[in-house]
């Protein structure tokens, strides 16, 4: 079972929760949101409280810049790269920006109604407030840095699909476009909870009062009561900022070319009581509702909504858990995070200069002077290259050996192999003897069988003729004689007083297939008897 600590990290606030994995299944150990005035002094609270000194950590971007590019499908991999880089250069001399201060990423998405093009999600970050983000967590093992607009798709079920816009009200608003389960465009505001609770904590005077007061106010829809004068008085601060929110929904689901069929609402402001149905009364055309991690599911101890609240923190820690978009990682791994941690030397600070020195030496240089943290890292580096080799070198005399016995296994097996072979080609050789014998066999039944089947048929051939004959035979014909004179022609003289009667009788013969091919002579008459001939061979 793997875990990873999530923080979503903003001005005042930050967001927690520990999530581990075991195989396909998530589960949040801890969660919460801490109130800071000095930020490392927060992170070192919540790492003791949550027992993630060990832990990998996943956190946000904050000042990220998201740019759009439109490429062909069927470049190459490198080309792409190359175009990408291209596109981003061009955009810096445009807006005059220095291309070098930037760490870039990017994803890439298909155009569901053009296969021929291909959508570059490119996503640029500050390298100096990357680097202030990475400094106050170098004590930690941060292991993940993504732009939240990204993130926060991993609370999705991707089972069904469907076209949705997430809307991520925290500090700044987010707008996650998602087209068959694929995030396809992002959109930022500068509109956001600051904007609402900066105006709360001016009456309040407390940032954390502020927040409580924000997740306890209840917006009335149309229908709802008279607000009293202290609600109205917060919501005054808070519905101007909605409203634009939800202009700019609007705006992005009237001009998508897909249609969209939900919008889910995430981040601070969706604690505001009935935020989901003061949007649905703007965008009646798609279903709104809050967003809820589709592997959570509420208990009697913990609400929905508590979860809810630090949604972006359980997207953070999914994505350190191998969940979502690969490659917007923006944390560059160094040795030490690739190195398992089972191959780490961990030093213990607390130890006495004396257990130090009992260690032989490994810990303390000349005169008992302490490590610096580059001295601590090499002898990491070293401790494990030299726990690799001794590893290595047992593995390799144990398969040198298992590699022996199977050559060995191999050659009896061969040899073996090639007997049976040989067994295999005698067995052949017989077999092809006796086919051509029982071949030889069977053509002779075959011959003896159709000529005992010419036999029978020539046998039972006249007296078929014959008995059909007598059936359509009329009264007054005479046959005068019948004559088989070749394999199936028969010859039949027939006499009778009458033409007509003779003429029926051919006719029969030939309508009934008695005889086929069918032919006769032309009557004689002698006195007043008509003589004709009938020819025409057996069916």
């Amino acid at each position: 079972m793997t875990n990873c600590l999530g923080l979503y990290i903003e001005e005042n606030l930050i967001k927690y929760a520990k999530v581990s994995k075991d195989h396909d299944n998530l589960k949040v150990e801890s969660f919460g949101i801490k109130f800071y005035d000095k930020l490392g002094q927060a992170i070192d609270q919540i790492v003791e409280e949550t027992y993630s000194q060990k832990t990998p950590i996943s956190i946000n971007l904050s000042e990220e810049m998201y740019n759009y590019f439109d490429m062909f499908s069927m470049l190459s991999k490198n080309d792409l790269q190359k175009a990408i880089k291209t596109e981003f250069d061009s955009f810096c001399s445009e807006k005059g920006y220095n291309p070098n201060v930037f760490e870039t990423r990017y994803a890439i998405v298909d155009y569901p109604d053009d296969k021929e093009k291909l959508k570059v999600i490119h996503i640029a970050e500050n390298k100096i407030e990357l680097n202030k983000k990475t400094q106050v967590l170098e004590n930690y093992k941060l292991m993940n840095i993504s732009p939240i607009s990204m993130s926060i798709a991993n609370l999705l079920n991707t089972d069904e699909k469907q076209n949705a816009l997430i809307v991520n009200i925290e500090n700044e608003t987010t707008i996650t476009t998602i087209i068959d389960n694929k995030i396809f465009n992002i959109d930022k505001l500068e509109q956001g909870s600051s904007e609402f609770l900066s105006k709360i904590n001016l009456k309040e005077n407390s940032y954390s009062k502020s927040y409580e007061i924000c997740k306890n106010t209840t917006i009335y829809t149309s229908e709802g009561r008279e607000l009293q004068e202290e609600e109205s008085s917060y919501l005054e601060d808070i519905m101007p900022t909605l409203y634009n929110i939800v202009g700019e929904v609007k705006k992005i689901i009237n001009t998508n070319m897909q249609k969209i069929n939900k919008v889910y609402i995430t981040g601070t402001a969706s604690l505001i009581n009935n935020v989901d149905l003061y949007f649905q009364e703007y965008l009646d055309e798609v279903k709104c509702e809050i967003l809820r991690p589709y592997f959570i599911e509420g208990t009697r101890d913990i609400s929905i909504k508590d979860y809810i609240e630090v949604n972006s923190a359980i997207s953070l820690a999914m994505m350190g858990l191998g969940e979502g978009i690969t490659g917007i990682n923006f944390k560059k791994l160094t040795f030490a995070d690739k190195v398992p941690s089972w191959l780490k030397v961990e030093v213990d600070p607390d130890k006495t200069k004396k257990e130090k020195k009992n260690l032989g030496g490994l810990l303390t240089w000349d005169l008992g002077q302490k490590l610096d943290k580059t001295e601590i890292g090499l002898i990491r580096i070293a401790s494990a290259l030299l726990i690799l080799v001794i590893v290595y070198s047992c593995f390799s005399a144990l398969l040198s050996n298992q590699i022996d016995a199977k050559e060995n296994e191999a050659e009896e097996s061969i040899a073996s192999t090639n007997r049976q072979i040989q067994l295999a080609n005698s067995d052949d050789e017989k077999i092809k003897t006796r086919t051509n014998e029982y071949t030889t066999m069977i053509d002779n039944l075959q011959e003896a069988n159709d000529r005992l089947a010419e036999r029978n048929r020539t046998r039972n051939a006249i007296p078929n003729l014959l008995n059909q004959i007598m059936s359509v035979i009329p009264a007054s014909v005479q046959l005068t004689s019948i004559e088989n004179t070749t394999d199936s022609h028969i010859v039949i003289n027939a006499q009778s007083d009458r033409y007509e009667q003779l003429g029926y009788l051919v006719a029969k013969m030939k309508n009934d297939v008695i005889l086929t091919n069918v032919i006769s002579t032309a009557g004689q008459k002698d006195s007043n008897v008509v003589t004709i001939k009938i020819e025409g061979d057996l069916p």
